[in-house]
């Protein structure tokens, strides 16, 4: 394959009140995998964008192959050979088409706009041939919807290696992955560096970056602060604190707080089609309890539950000693439940409203007066606060929370918890995605809520995220609670022995 080079000069992109992007200058070449870091808004993803043809508004030069170009459409990315696997992967899939035609979706959209008729047959030979190149058993009309996570990540891999790709962006790729989904990631990744194809990798996982990129380029405030190999004096808490641009503790320390009488007792709970199975548990106020396990372990499923996302087929649920009934989100957030979700795009956020009334939404109650007219001065004021309280980056609060960094839509998402005054606060891999200053941030806003006397369920697949900052754990595998461990007397070890099956 002919090696693409890729170099761009003072590129710089302003949004509404923001200068996302300052005079900034990278450059890769094909065969080498190279790592783009920086904390929650300093401008990677919209860097990325800018190549891919998805932010068209930008100033500067772009050479590839030492010509000039401009890219101002996914298209015209396409034509140069770059593609780009966002972070999202459902958005970018037909979730009711079959793997074959999400493979070859160009390809087909192509033959239509050529009045071409599509051979069938090619189609899913073709897109045979292009997941066995790749070394993924995925059988081709298998409907996209029923796939995991990792594997629709995997078909849209190899939609664009069918596109001939000389240049792939892989944006936060392992966020939603576990260590073996991850280790069959890297192969692909290795084997697309052999035949050529350079690699930009994102990721807030700096110890994945140590192990499959050769360079690094950190990003701060929309500039690069440095770009250099990766070698074996390179350690991790330098590359944070260049992130950063300031030192920073390794560990965090986790205070301590008086954990009070038992305020959440589940006995029982089971999800209507089996996904969480006769889950015991309780939560004490002032107090964090860890839901530990790897992917498809049911973490997810049983937050849902918990929260009536997904419905309850037995068992039951005392708050304050008292069982209560609810069949809703509504009901449970009228009960004193609060959801941060794993997918806060899809369901934290309504993502193309202004940050104010995301903060608002959950506890429209009190700025409703008669005939329910919103009293939106004090709403504006609350959300104001809040951005103030949760340090909260941006220009307004009238900013639409899709141009926001991941951490903080995040933050925007917990603020409208924490202005519900909710009792029970249920978080779902709270960190995925956001950078090791905004996972410090997190840790203490969480620490902020205990200290109120509040509850809190942790749930992740990061085991030194809960043994950093839970009290109790409960290690789930297939669906269920198998063991419940104190954090003061277990480590990683025996935690990952739980959580594959171990008894």
């Amino acid at each position: 394959m002919n090696e693409i080079k890729l170099e761009m000069k003072n590129i710089s992109i302003e949004f509404p009140g923001v200068k996302a992007l300052s005079d900034v200058d990278f450059k890769m070449t094909g065969g080498t995998i190279h790592a783009l870091i920086g904390a929650n808004g300093a401008g990677k993803s919209t860097l990325m964008k800018v190549i891919a043809g998805a932010n068209t508004t930008y100033t500067g030069e772009i050479y590839v192959d030492g010509e000039p170009v401009e890219i101002r459409s996914p298209k015209s990315a396409k034509d140069l050979g770059i593609e780009i696997v966002f972070q999202e992967v459902d958005t970018a899939l037909i979730p009711y088409l079959s793997v074959a035609e999400n493979v070859m979706f160009n390809e087909m959209v192509n033959n239509m706009k050529r009045k071409q008729v599509v051979n069938w047959k090619d189609i899913r030979k073709t897109a045979k041939e292009t997941l066995e190149r790749l070394n993924v058993d995925l059988d081709v009309n298998t409907i996209v919807s029923d796939l995991t996570l990792a594997q629709k990540q995997m078909v849209l891999i190899a939609r664009c290696v069918v596109g001939k790709c000389r240049l792939l962006i892989l944006d936060e790729p392992t966020a939603p992955l576990s260590n073996s989904e991850t280790e069959e990631l890297f192969r692909i990744v290795r084997e697309l560096k052999k035949d050529g194809v350079g690699i930009i990798f994102i990721s807030h996982r700096l110890n994945e970056l140590f192990e499959i990129c050769e360079t690094i380029t950190v990003m701060r405030n929309g500039k690069v602060v440095e770009n250099m190999p990766i070698t074996p004096q390179l350690q991790t808490k330098d590359i944070v604190e260049l992130m950063l641009g300031r030192k920073m503790e390794e560990n965090y320390k986790k205070k301590n707080v008086n954990i009070g009488d038992v305020l959440l007792e589940v006995e029982g709970l089971t999800e209507e089609e089996g996904r969480v199975k006769n889950i015991s548990l309780n939560v004490k106020r002032g107090e964090i309890i860890g839901i530990a396990g790897l992917v498809g372990a049911g973490k997810t499923e049983l937050c849902k539950t918990l929260f009536s996302a997904l419905k309850q087929s037995s068992g039951t649920v005392k708050l304050n000693g008292k069982a209560i009934k609810y069949k809703s989100p509504n009901a449970a957030v009228k009960h004193g439940f609060a959801l941060v979700p794993e997918e806060r795009r899809r369901e934290g956020v309504l993502i193309t409203d202004p940050v104010y009334s995301n903060i608002s939404i959950a506890s429209m109650k009190k700025y409703t007066g008669l005939f329910s007219v919103v009293n939106s001065l004090k709403e504006r004021k609350d959300a104001c606060q809040m951005i103030k309280d949760l340090g909260i980056k941006t220009p307004s609060e009238n900013q639409e929370v899709a141009l926001l960094s991941g951490g903080n839509q995040q933050k925007v998402v917990l603020g409208k918890w924490l202005n519900s005054e909710s009792e029970i606060y249920i978080f779902d891999e709270p960190t995925k995605g956001i950078d090791v200053g905004a996972k410090r941030d997190m840790y203490e806003l969480i620490e902020r809520l205990v200290a109120q006397g509040k509850g809190v369920i942790y749930a992740s697949c990061e085991f030194q995220e809960i043994l950093t900052l839970a009290d109790r754990v409960y290690v789930m595998y297939d669906g269920e609670i198998v063991k419940e461990l104190n954090v003061a007397d277990t480590d990683e070890k025996e935690l990952l022995y739980f959580s594959t099956g171990g008894n």
